[in-house]
This record gives structure tokens, C-alpha cells and sequence, in this order.
């Protein structure tokens, strides 16, 4: 009996999911440009607090449920890499309905929600009535928004990464436009933005539903015996529950940085929020070779393929410290300049001048922890990938608390301990897993 023979990963098979990845994170940031620069053209202070407010809000609680995403794109590389052609459309329905449960439980506790998260986020009065407004229309779009997570993960697990993209900027798209026209034109206010976002996030859901269909193999129609297999829905509960915790102690490291960064006042505060947006660029780049990550590495363990799952982790690691270099050289070159022109105040420019160099060196640590990152979700690792970002966090508050007398700088240290942590202990961890996984390599 001949071994099977498997297709080689190169290069173009990154970047035929990387690309598109890239690019949909690119068009992502446009969405809250768009409903800020439109609140903003209002000229009331308060309003755009409230949207900038909401819109972390919204960020982080979605950011949350990513799991719906990545088990999503995990579990049907995996199917297509063992040639199995039917579990696919049961990976999607099962997604919807995880979707559709969390949405309408955030719909149903809304009340209670929004008074905890408003207390937490402790913003004047006028700011936190403008966010209300915005909350209480847009936690409708939460069924859609989830089950457009389940969409880009299905369709990108299938490496279909190009229908991934047109439907990230129909959405964008979508948004930008009913933004314009709610907000300057019918001048609805704040409400105008949310509606936009909630008619969105609904227009993606259908036209999502109808890109899936298409490559559906035999269409929605899935046997309730496969749909509710037991050993499949125990599986998926447990690497959600796992990629939700992990994905909280992630949130907690930048929600604490955040709240550090406030307490050291307003120009401490507005320096890492500048610096920030230049952590964001690199993560764009990164996210989208972890993509690949989850995509290949998932479809080699569906394949049983220990060469083309060593094969992908090298690529994609390789490729990461390339576009690392570049983006570090970059903001080394051209830093102080990009900071100017975001922001006008000179303590500001000064601060956040002074801790540049953090963001230049983040980039290179980054690889490792989006890279593995990827390659952990495509192979579901999804228990140990929990208990390194757990140890990972410790390290960040341990290393927090040692160097606190240092001010922000031990603030900017810490996160650096986090990226180092976190890709170091998944690199450590690999080859164990790796072995596990493909015994017989």
C-alpha cells in the first residue's frame, strides 16, 4: 500500500490566504474612521466620546467571541484536508447556531450588561448617554456580527480567502456609505451610526449565506445525526470554551495596559494611544499570516501531512520576521514623523517620541506569538495554546509589578514580556505537540 502523497507548501499557498487576510485587515479600521470622522463633522464633543466609547465596547465584546472564527476555519481545514466533503456544511450549521445563541443571549442582557460595562468604562455624563444610544441599537446587530465570524472562518478554512475579502469590504462598504447618509445627510446623530453598522453587519450576513451556498457541497442540507453528532459538538464546546478563555486573558493585557496608561494622565495616555495605532499596522501584516497558519496547519493534521504541517509553520514564520524587519525598519525611519502628524500637542509628540522604540522592537516578538498563534488554532491545540496564555499573563503582571517604579516605561516593558511570553512558550511547547500530533513522522 503506497503512502498518500500530499502537495507541497510554498510560498503561493501563504500568500493566496495571507493576501487577502492582509488586506481584509487593512479595510477593517475604515469602519470606525468613517463613524468618527461623521460624528465628528457634528462638532459635539460628547457624541464622539460616545461612539469612540461604544465602539471599543463592541470591539472587545465581539473580540471575545473570535472562537467562532477560528474553530470555525480550524475544523474545516481539517475536514478538507481528510477529504471528507459533507462535514463541512455541518461546521457551518453548527457555527450559525453557537451564533445566534450568544446573539440573542447579548440581546436579552443588554440592559444588565450595558449598566456594567458603562460603570466600568467610568466616562462623563453626556459621553455615557451618547454611548447608550449607540449600544442600544447596535447590540442587535450581535446575531450577524457572529455569524459573519462563522462565514469568514468557513470560507477561509475551504482557502476560499478572495470570497473572504469581497465580503469584509461589501460590509466596510456598506457601513461607510449608510454612515454618510444617515449621519450627514438624514442627520440622525449617533443613532444614524449604529443603525449603519447593525444594516451592515445584516447585509454581509446575507450575502454571506449566499456565497456559502454556493460552495457548499450538496447545499445546507445537513442530517440532524451529523449536525448533533455527539463526539463533534463536545469537541467544538471544548476548543471554544478553551479559545474564549485564552482570547479574555489576551483582552485583560490590553485592557489593563489602557487603564495604566489613563492613570498616568492625559498625555501618557494620548502618547500610547498614538503608538498604539502603529502596533495595530504591524498586527494587520502578522494576523493575516496567521490566517494562512490556521488554514494550512489545519488541513496537514485533516491530511495527516507532518511535512506539509512543518512545511507551513516554517513559511509563515519565515515570511513573518520579513514583514517584521520591514515594518520595524519603517517606523524607525519615518516614526517621528507619523507621530507629528497625528497629533498637534508637543508633550504629547515628546512622550510619545520617547517611547518609540518599544513599538519598533514590538514587531519582531510579534511573529512568534501571532505566528504560533495560527498554527496552535489550525491544530486545535486549543487546551495548551489556554494554558500558555494564561502563563503568559502572568508574566505580564509579574513583570508589571517589578517594574513599576520605571512608569510607563515598565508599562511598555511589560507588554513586551507578554509578545516575548507568549510566542516563546508556543514555540517551547511545539515540538512535544508536534510529535503528538504526527506520531509516526
Amino acid at each position: 500500500m503506497h503512502a498518500p502523497v500530499h502537495p507541497k507548501v510554498g510560498t503561493r499557498q501563504v500568500f493566496a490566504i495571507a493576501g487577502p487576510a492582509m488586506v481584509a485587515n487593512l479595510t477593517t479600521p475604515l469602519i470606525g474612521i468613517v463613524s468618527t470622522t461623521a460624528i465628528g463633522r457634528l462638532d459635539d464633543a460628547a457624541l464622539l466620546g460616545g461612539v469612540a466609547m461604544a465602539s471599543v465596547i463592541f470591539d472587545c465584546l465581539f473580540w471575545l467571541f473570535g472562537f467562532l472564527r477560528m474553530s470555525t476555519l480550524a475544523f474545516t481545514a481539517q475536514s478538507l484536508g481528510a477529504g471528507d466533503t459533507r462535514e463541512p456544511s455541518a461546521i457551518l450549521a453548527r457555527g450559525f447556531i453557537v451564533a445566534g445563541l450568544i446573539g440573542a443571549t447579548l440581546i436579552l442582557l443588554q440592559l444588565p450588561l450595558a449598566a456594567v460595562l458603562f460603570d466600568l468604562m467610568g466616562g462623563s455624563e453626556g459621553v455615557t448617554r451618547a454611548a447608550k444610544t449607540y449600544f442600544k441599537i447596535r447590540i442587535w446587530s450581535s446575531p450577524f456580527a457572529l455569524a459573519n465570524y462563522v462565514i469568514l472562518g468557513w470560507l477561509i478554512g475551504q482557502a476560499r480567502a478572495n470570497s473572504a475579502l469581497l465580503l469584509q469590504v461589501v460590509i466596510n462598504l456598506v457601513n461607510m456609505a449608510a454612515t454618510i447618509l444617515l449621519v450627514l445627510v438624514y442627520d440622525t446623530g449617533i443613532a444614524g451610526a449604529a443603525i449603519a453598522a447593525l444594516l451592515s453587519e445584516a447585509v454581509g450576513f446575507a450575502l454571506g449565506v449566499i456565497v456559502c451556498r454556493h460552495y457548499a457541497d450538496g447545499g445546507f442540507a445537513v442530517p440532524y445525526a451529523t449536525l448533533l453528532d455527539r463526539d463533534k459538538l463536545l469537541r467544538l464546546l471544548a476548543v471554544n470554551t478553551d479559545i474564549l478563555i485564552r482570547t479574555a486573558a489576551l483582552i485583560a493585557v490590553f485592557l489593563f495596559f489602557t487603564a495604566k496608561g489613563a492613570q498616568a494622565g492625559d498625555v501618557t495616555l494620548a502618547a500610547n494611544s498614538v503608538l498604539n495605532n502603529f502596533l495595530l499596522v504591524s498586527a494587520f501584516f502578522l494576523d493575516g499570516l496567521a490566517n494562512a497558519a490556521q488554514q494550512l496547519c489545519g488541513r496537514a493534521v485533516g491530511a495527516r501531512d507532518a511535512r506539509g504541517f512543518a512545511d507551513s509553520t516554517r513559511l509563515v514564520l519565515l515570511w513573518g520576521i520579513g514583514f517584521a524587519l520591514v515594518v520595524s525598519g519603517v517606523l524607525a525611519l519615518f516614526g517621528p514623523a507619523l507621530i507629528d502628524v497625528m497629533t498637534a500637542s508637543d508633550d504629547v509628540r515628546r512622550a510619545a517620541r520617547e517611547f518609540l522604540p518599544f513599538v519598533v522592537l514590538a514587531p519582531i516578538p510579534g511573529v512568534f506569538a501571532f505566528g504560533f498563534d495560527g498554527i496552535y488554532i489550525g491544530a486545535t491545540w486549543a487546551r495548551e495554546m489556554r494554558n500558555l496564555m494564561l502563563a503568559s499573563l502572568a508574566i505580564f503582571f509579574a513583570a508589571w509589578w517589578a517594574l513599576q517604579s520605571l512608569g510607563n516605561a515598565g508599562l511598555w516593558c511589560a507588554l513586551m514580556a507578554s509578545y516575548l511570553s507568549r510566542g516563546g512558550l508556543q514555540a517551547a511547547r511545539y515540538p512535544a505537540q508536534f510529535r503528538k500530533t504526527f506520531p509516526k513522522s
